[in-house]
Order: C-alpha cells, then structure tokens, then sequence
C-alpha cells in the first residue's frame, strides 16, 4: 500500500484537498485515485470548534421596569466593546435614558433600537434586576426570552426558587451576577463589589446631608465646631468605601468588623478599629465573616450600645449571603442617640440592621433620622452604570477566550481560583437545569488554625507585662550607653580632624533622615515650641562674643550679654510651654510617667564632659555632635505622640550639651564665668516665670472639660491663629477632634466651658 501511494501521488506538497491538482496521475491509476481522492478530504477536514459565531449572536439591553431603578446593563462604552468583539447588539428605546445615555449614543456605539419583546427575545439578555412582570406587556419578562437563551442579570437565587422554576421552563442558561465568587481572578466582573463600592460613598454623602454639623471640626470667630463622629460596622467594600469617603470629609470615624484583615483596612484608611475585649476570628468563606458565638455577640451588643451613646451617625452594611439581615441596634440603642443623628442601613433591603429600619423610606424616629433607600447605587446611575456594563463585558470576553466563537464550560470539577470556579460558581442555570449552588473547589488555600493560648500561657504574658518605670529606665539608660560611647569615641579620636568628620558624617545623615519623617498634625504645635527653644541655641553666638569681667566694659559685648540674656528666655519657656502642651494630652486614666528619669543621661552627658574637660581632653567637637543629634532628636521625637515627651527632654539635653561645650571651649575666666552664668541664669529665670504665670491660663487637664478635643489616639487643645499683637482671628482645622495653633499669638484657655480662646499676649515661641 505504501509503494501503491508513493508511486501513485508523486509532487504532493502537503495533505490536503486543494493540493491534488498539482500530483500527476498515472495511466490505469484514476479508479484508484478517487478513492483516495475522498478518503484524504475525510482526513484534512478540520473539526468543527464549539459554540455560536459572535456575528450570530444579539445581545439584548431592555429597560429596566423595577421601581425607582435608573440603571442600565450595558453603557455606549459597553456597547462598543461587543460589537468590536463581534456581537450584535440591540437596546430598548430609553433603556439609558435615567443614567443620562440617550438612544443617539447607543447607535453611534453600533447598537440598534428596538422594542422591549424584540430585545428580551435576543440570544443573550444583559439586565441589572432579575425578571420581573411588566405591566405594560401584562405579562412576566421571562416569558419573552428566547428559548435555551442566555440571562446575565442580578438573580439572588437563594431568594427567588419561584423565578428559577419560571426561567427553567424556558431552558434558559442563567449567569447571576451576585454569585461571581469573590476571588483575584474575579475581580473585574465582581459586580456586587461595584455597587457595594458606590452604595458606601453614597451613604456618606447623604448622612452628610442629613446631619446638621460640618462633618470638619473648625474653629471660627464665631465659636467652635467639633468634628462628627462615625461608627461603621462591617469591613467590607460599602464599609471601607463610606470609611475613607468619611474621613476624606474630616470626620472622626471608628470601624467595625468581626474579622481581623478588615480591622487592619480600617486602621489603613485612618480610622479608628473597635474591638471587643473577647477574642473570636471571624474570618469565613467568600470574604464574609462567620456567624459567630453567643458570648461574641453579647459582647458585640454592649460595644455598640456604648458608641450609640458617642457617636453622631452610624452607618451599617452587615449582610448574611441568601438570609436576612442581623440586626445590630435595638430600638433601645438607637434612642439613646444624640438628637439629630443619623443612621443609614445599607441592610435595608435584607430587612436591615437597625430594628427601628423601615426598608425603602426615610423618616425621623424621635430626632434621629434613618436613611433605608434600597437604591443606593441607582441614585448615581450614571456612574452604576457604568461599572455594571464593565464588569458585564470583561465577564463575557473571559468566559468565552475564543475570538471567533461564543462558548463556555460548565464544570462540576474545578480548583480554587480558577476560571473554571468563576464560570460554575456564576452559572445557577444551564439549559433549564438548576445547578445553584456551586460545589466546593479544590485546593481552596487554608490559613493555618490560631493556636490557643493556655491559661498558663496568658498568666505568663500578664506577668511579663513590662511596667511603666522600667520601661522608661530602660529608655533611658539606652540613651545615656549611647551617649557615654559618644564621649568615648571623642576620648579616643586620634585628632581633631577625626571628630569634624565625625560630627559632619552624624549629622548629615541623622538630619536627612528626620527631614522626611512625617510628623502628627496634632503635634505641630509642640514641636513648634520645642524648636524655638532649641532655636534658643543662639546664645552660643552671644557666649563667644562676650568679654569683660563681672560686667561688659564696650557696647558689643553689653549686646552680646543681652542676646544670651533673650536667647536664654526663649530656652527656659519654650520647653516649659512644650511640657505643658504635652501635659495637655494626659486623661485621668493614663499610667503614671517616671520622665525625671531623663536626668541620668543628660547628666551621664554634661557630667562626662565636664570630667573629661578636667582630665585635659578637649571633646567640644565630639560634645556638639551629641548635643546636635538630641536636638535633631528631639524634633524626631515630637513626631508622634508615644515619643513626644523623650523628644522634649532630648531637646533639653542638647541645649544644655551644647552650652557646657560652648563655655568649655571658651575657658573664660572666674569673673567673665559668673558674667555669662548670670545673663543665662536670669534669662532662665525670667522665662521660667513669665510662662509658668501664664500657664494658669491653661492649667493641664482643663482639655477634659471637652472630650471631643482629645480623641485616644492623637490629639491636641491648642487653636489656631493668625495675627500678633492686640487682635487675632482664629482659624479652625481640627484634626481628628484637634486644632493646633500658628506662631504668632498666644491664648487663653477657660477652664469653665473649655470652648472660649482669647488673646492673651505675643508669644515667645
């Protein structure tokens, strides 16, 4: 046979039909030849690929009827992207009307405009509600779809078995847009996520409007406004959404959720994470939390009984996948609100979070008013739209790769994560047949299991908790070992060169790093004053300049001592004023502090170089690098609020460091001594006094008149103004419930109602 074929095709350059033209025929062979003829066109016909030509299939957008919904499935954008794919598409006439998409734009896009029996009679119908009777036709919507056809819409088929058996009779393949599993690979057809994402801005956005207070707290000339408190329970895409939209606006806002990963999103978003003092995961399956235990929730309902009590607008998205919503506030709770609160239940259409929630409505139930719309999304439809249309087209364009044909597997086996699990996991119908819900997936990744700790183990923590004295005498002597081997190194420096370098290298480096270092809004008066004190470092100019004997003999060094003098006012109240600032912050419930611990190094410090000086070596450089760093130090420290307090006694000691290294450096006689020692000293004095006299003006603690100025976190008392001299106007800008105020002016802070600022002299700082 093998000779038969080679000497009967000879010259054939491939295998196929059309190539038979070009082989020679030989005399008694053309019998032969047909037989082959037709058993090599069996062999090359290529197999037919699965599913329907795109330039066979319509896609249809009717309009929907479901009452106030103003969105549409697909956007002219959305439209485009199919026909460029291959698909026909026909829209409803006004089908985009409500989401401001006119039939012109639909038709330009390549769509065409028909009616509604024509559009649900299309191979493919994209929709946003589920099928539903319309009135004009008189009949229901799923009795016009094309039989074995294809529905992409909302579903909820754990909801509605009625409208699965109606769409079963029509062999209808179904894809539910609320059953898009929640994995990476899904997240561009993820539309419960879109309009979940929209549903929580929108909430804040109308809470806003409802309340009766700048969400901002400012301070004007007109009195002051303290900032809105936010409670939002539930972690997911509407509770990050409402968070960082509420924040964006100056709102103080706390969250809430039972799973540890949406605490943590919270805190990333600036807000403040609340959590039970009873310690249960709630991670579940989906990105849902699980239903958790009876001592869970109890402890859960006490939580939010206490923020009713706090906060001026709650807002709640907690969900239950296929059941109806929990819910969270007792009648009880929410009238223990402050009047003119708001509440806004995006659970409203599960039945609601709130008792007092009445789905669709909103009313005001004894001065609190409560926002149920069920339609969030489609009071933007504009912009619902359009996300809607691009997760419905990135979902056919990926359940269906091929670019010629429209086709897709359903498969009943398939790994986690996978296009496979998108498909099965969306389909809830295939040709009539109802195949919701999806089967587990394999190799779904598992965290490991939390290990618990033992009784034995929690006694051990609780007794290795480091107390506040130890701690701090532990910072403490880290510093003085740091600063002792600063001493060191200027005693083993082999030339003076070597501690310039030295000196430049530290703090070049120090400085460029701190330079970038963000710092608290809340601080930026303290650190304000603890830098004019350090500023307060001209007087080592003054010292230089200085000259005489118990007093100066010419006029420069009469101004010389006077700038020492001034620059030593600035010195002793500018520390003194950032002391009472940090002092500001302290509640009645805040652990004991242990800072005259801070003495060990400073005088490590001083006194070290004062023994060195009298063992003969000369360490000014080396001095002035440590002086320089604590300085540098100290603004780092006033950063943030854990690290203010060692800021300002670093600060302290690099002032005092540099000055003893001045005066070192200088050797000035007994009598030109007591000349600078007086000029500081009564530089001091008078800066000690002037600010200790006007510290009763605001005595420490009298911010706790106010809670709303010290928020637990971060927080401050101080204003803002602008101006100097007799007459000022203040500036509010609160950050989170805190106003600083600008160099310029000072204030006076009354202690009655802790509300009223007032001018009281120029300030030093």
């Amino acid at each position: 046979m093998a000779h038969l074929l080679k000497t009967v095709v000879t010259g054939c350059l491939c295998p196929s039909v059309s190539n038979l033209g070009s082989c020679k025929v030989l005399p008694g062979k053309k019998d032969f030849l047909r037989t082959f003829r037709t058993h090599q066109a069996l062999w090359c016909k290529s197999p037919a690929k699965p599913g329907i030509p795109y330039k066979q299939l319509t896609v249809g957008v009717p309009k929907e009827i479901f009452q106030n919904e103003k969105r549409v499935a697909l956007s002219p954008a959305g439209v485009q992207a199919l026909v460029k794919q291959g698909f026909n598409v026909v829209v409803e006439s006004g089908a985009g009307e409500a989401s401001k998409f006119p039939d012109d734009l639909y038709r330009a896009a390549g769509a065409q405009i028909q009616g509604t029996k024509e559009v649900l009679a299309s191979d493919l119908v994209v929709k946003v509600r589920a099928p539903m009777v319309n009135p004009t036709l008189g009949a229901h919507e799923a009795d016009f779809l094309k039989p074995s056809g294809t529905l992409i819409s909302f579903i909820y088929p754990a909801q509605n078995p009625d409208l699965l058996n109606k769409l079963s009779e029509r062999k209808t393949t179904v894809l539910a847009m609320d059953q898009v599993p929640r994995v990476t690979i899904a997240q561009g057809y993820d539309a419960l996520s879109s309009m979940a994402n929209i549903s929580g801005y929108k909430a804040v956005v109308l809470a806003a409007n409802h309340f009766g207070r700048f969400f901002t707290g400012q301070i004007t000339a007109a009195g002051k406004v303290p900032p809105a408190k936010i409670l939002i329970v539930g972690g997911g895409v509407a509770g990050l959404a409402s968070a960082g939209a509420a924040k964006s606006m100056g709102a103080v806002v706390r969250g809430f959720d039972t799973r540890a990963a949406a605490l943590e999103q919270f805190k990333s978003l600036g807000a403040e994470p609340l959590e039970v003092d009873l310690k249960e995961s709630g991670e579940g399956q989906g990105g849902y939390a699980k239903e958790m235990s009876k001592e869970f929730i109890e402890a859960e309902m006490k939580l939010f009984a206490q923020q009713c009590k706090e906060v001026d607008i709650l807002i709640s998205t907690a969900l239950i996948p296929g059941k109806k919503a929990p819910v969270l506030f007792s009648k009880e709770m929410i009238e223990s609100m402050k009047e003119g609160s708001v509440v806004v239940d995006l659970a409203a259409e599960a039945g609601g979070n709130f008792e007092t929630t009445k789905p669709g409505e909103l009313y005001v139930h004894k001065g609190i008013t409560h926002i149920g719309y069920t339609d969030l999304p489609s009071r933007m439809a504009t912009q619902a739209s359009t996300l809607y249309s691009n997760n419905i087209t990135k979902l056919l364009k990926a359940i269906s790769p091929d670019k010629d044909n429209f086709h897709f597997e359903v498969k009943d086996d398939f790994d986690f994560g996978t296009m496979s699990h998108v498909i099965r996991g969306t389909v809830v119908m295939k040709d009539g047949n109802v195949i919701f819900p999806a089967p587990t997936p394999k190799n779904i990744p598992k965290e490991a299991p939390a290990k618990q700790k033992t009784v034995a183990e929690l006694e051990a923590e609780k007794a290795g908790t480091v107390s506040m004295y130890t701690k701090t005498l532990r910072t403490a002597s880290v510093y003085s070992a740091g600063l002792t081997g600063m001493l060191g190194l200027g005693i083993v420096a082999p030339n003076l060169a070597f501690s310039q370098m030295v000196t430049t290298f530290g703090l070049a480096g120090i400085i460029g790093y701190h330079t970038v270092w963000g710092v608290t809004p809340a601080l930026h008066s303290p650190l304000m004053s603890v830098t004019n004190a350090i500023s307060g470092l001209t007087a080592v100019g003054g010292l230089a300049l200085m000259g005489g004997h118990f007093y100066p003999s010419t006029t420069s060094q009469s101004l010389a001592a006077l700038a020492t003098f001034i620059s030593s006012v600035n010195i002793a109240g500018g520390f003194l004023v950032t002391q009472r600032m940090l002092d500001m912050f302290k509640r009645p419930t805040d652990p004991p502090e242990y800072n005259y611990l801070y003495l060990l190094p400073g005088g490590t410090f001083v006194g070290g170089y004062l023994a060195a000086l009298y063992g003969g070596y000369n360490i000014e450089e080396i001095m002035y690098l440590g002086s320089g760093l604590c300085c540098v130090g100290a603004l780092g420290g006033l950063s943030t609020q854990g690290t203010a307090r060692l800021g300002n006694a670093l600060g302290m000691i690099g002032v005092a460091g540099g000055l003893a290294a001045t005066l070192g450096g200088l050797k000035p006689d007994p009598q030109l001594l007591a000349q600078m020692s007086g000029a500081m000293a009564m530089g001091g004095t008078i800066g000690e006094c002037l600010w200790a006299g006007g510290g009763r003006h605001y005595r420490t603690g009298d911010c706790k008149a106010d809670p709303d100025l010290r928020p637990a976190s971060t927080g401050c008392c101080f204003p803002q103004f602008s101006g100097s001299g007799g007459s000022a106007h203040m500036h509010g800008r609160v950050h989170r419930g805190v106003s600083t105020f600008r160099n310029g002016c000072h204030f006076k802070f009354h202690q009655d109602c802790g509300l009223h600022w007032h001018l009281h002299r120029r300030s030093h700082l």
